[in-house]
C-alpha cells in the first residue's frame, strides 16, 4: 500500500460479522442511481462481479482476498471510466481493500483503495465519489441496514 493512495476509515456499532456481510452486499450501497446494474457477487474468494453505468462507468472486480469478518480484497479486471480522457482503464489492476478490526464494541472499516493516487487522472473525482459512498453510503446501510 502506498501512503497515497486513496483510503478512509469509518466506525459502527455492528459486530465484525454483520459488517462483513453488508460490505459484501455491493448492490444496497454502492450506488442509488438505478442506471447501475450490478452483476455477479462478492460472497466468496474468487467471486466476479460487475458495476455498469451506461456512459460513465464499467468496472468488473474478482475477490482475491477473503477472511471471514476481517478483510476482503477486490481486485479491478476490467475498467472502464468514459468521462476520462487519457486513459479510461486507469482503475484496472487497482484492489479495492476493507480491513476490520474491534475497537470496544465497534467495528472500525479502514478501506483503501490501492493504485488510485493523486498523479492519476480520475483521483479528485474518484476521491469524493469515495467519501460519499464509503462515510455516508456505506456507513448507512452498515449502521441501519437500510439500502440505499
Amino acid at each position: 500500500m502506498n501512503k497515497k493512495d486513496y483510503t478512509a476509515t469509518i466506525e459502527v456499532a455492528q459486530s465484525p460479522e454483520v459488517v462483513f456481510s453488508r460490505i459484501n452486499d455491493i448492490s444496497k450501497w454502492w450506488t442509488k442511481d438505478v442506471a447501475y446494474i450490478t452483476e455477479g457477487k462478492s460472497v466468496n474468494l474468487y467471486d466476479e462481479f460487475s458495476i455498469t453505468h451506461p456512459g460513465m462507468h464499467y468496472s468488473k472486480q474478482k475477490v482475491v482476498e477473503f477472511i471471514p469478518n476481517r478483510k476482503v480484497v477486490w481486485l479491478v479486471t476490467e475498467s472502464k471510466l468514459d468521462w476520462l480522457e487519457k486513459n479510461k482503464a486507469e482503475w484496472t489492476g487497482t484492489k479495492m481493500i476493507f480491513e476490520l478490526t474491534t475497537k470496544g464494541n465497534k467495528t472500525v472499516i479502514d478501506f483503501t483503495h490501492e493504485g488510485r493516487i493523486p498523479e492519476k487522472e480520475c483521483y479528485d473525482r474518484v476521491s469524493q465519489a469515495w467519501n460519499l459512498v464509503i462515510k455516508e453510503w456505506l456507513f448507512n446501510y452498515i449502521s441501519e441496514g437500510k439500502a440505499i
